[in-house]
């Protein structure tokens, strides 16, 4: 009895080469889709980078401005434009005349809020007379915040990079108004205050 031996089936050349390349091309498409989750974490780090980076020069802003009135603090009102409140910008740069205490604490008043205003603008970082050391359309603000306490309040503003709540006053419903209007969206304003207790002095 006599047994055939089948050969054995063995693949076309064309067939294998076809799984090969399907299986590079599965390849690329996972690559390509992890590169483009690293390519998406790398942007969302350099855009907290840079929010982070603008949060701090403006608690750097408002803690040199509410030093500054804690050492002139006997014409306070200066810095506030009284009851009228100040707001210092790239567009807005007038320092009111202060009319309180002597000639002294007026000059010492009146240099604080220009060198307040320079510093708003980025004049602390220069390039090709492009001033870059502030945030991006920073805004400072100093009003008196309650007469009757002599407690004053300073704010400095700016535009965000990423849409967020809008500020608001305590009520939760009135916008908040340093810097309000400036960046086109509300949600893209972020600000910063502190508020500074004058004693009563004699």
């Amino acid at each position: 009895m006599s047994t055939r031996i089948r050969p054995r089936a063995s693949h076309s050349p064309r067939s294998a080469h076809g799984i090969a390349l399907i299986e590079v091309l599965v390849t690329l498409v996972i690559l390509l889709f992890g590169l483009l989750g690293l390519a998406g974490v790398s942007s969302r780090a350099n855009l907290a980078e840079m929010e982070a980076y603008q949060r701090i020069q403006a608690l750097q802003l408002v803690q040199d401005m509410a030093d500054r009135l804690n050492a002139n603090r006997k014409v306070a009102s200066c810095y506030s434009n009284g009851a009228t409140g100040l707001q210092l910008s790239a567009s807005s740069t007038t320092v009111p005349v202060c009319t309180a205490g002597n000639v002294q604490q007026q000059t010492q008043a009146a240099a604080d809020l220009t060198a307040w205003s320079n510093m708003i603008k980025g004049q602390a970082e220069t390039q090709s007379s492009a001033k870059l050391g502030a945030m991006i359309g920073a805004v400072g603000c100093v009003t008196q915040f309650d007469a009757a306490n002599n407690i004053y309040l300073v704010a400095v503003s700016w535009q965000g990079l990423q849409k967020t709540v809008a500020p608001t006053l305590i009520d939760g419903s009135t916008a908040f108004p340093c810097g309000n209007g400036a960046y086109g969206d509300e949600k893209l304003h972020r600000v910063v205050t502190t508020k500074v207790r004058i004693g009563a002095l004699s």
